[in-house]
């Protein structure tokens, strides 16, 4: 098969009905921080819903909710990095100029 063919089968092969939930904090007692995924949990959208409109949106897109990391690959980890992070991190290619 080439990769053209296997594209295509990938393509086809994407679930639009499969959504995914990655709870990654908090922000007080009042809100959420979560990514959400369609079809593949790889491409995410970062979130941010207070606790009762969270819970309303899970039950709503009948999500599965994923654990931390759970699919960052050794080796991945630069790929890991959240816009959220953006204020507390410098990016890896300023870290390592100094």
């Amino acid at each position: 098969m080439t990769n053209t063919q296997k594209k295509s089968v990938s393509a086809l092969q994407f679930d639009t009905s499969r959504k995914y939930v990655r709870v990654c904090g908090f922000r007080g007692k009042q809100f959420v921080e979560f990514d959400f995924a369609v079809g593949e949990p790889e491409l995410f959208a970062e979130l941010i819903l207070e606790r009762w409109a969270f819970e309303a949106f899970c039950t709503d897109n009948k999500v599965t909710l994923l654990l931390g990391d759970e699919l960052v690959a050794p080796g991945e980890q630069d790929w890991a990095w959240r816009l959220s992070n953006a204020t507390t991190e410098r990016f890896k290619s300023e870290q390592s100029t100094k």
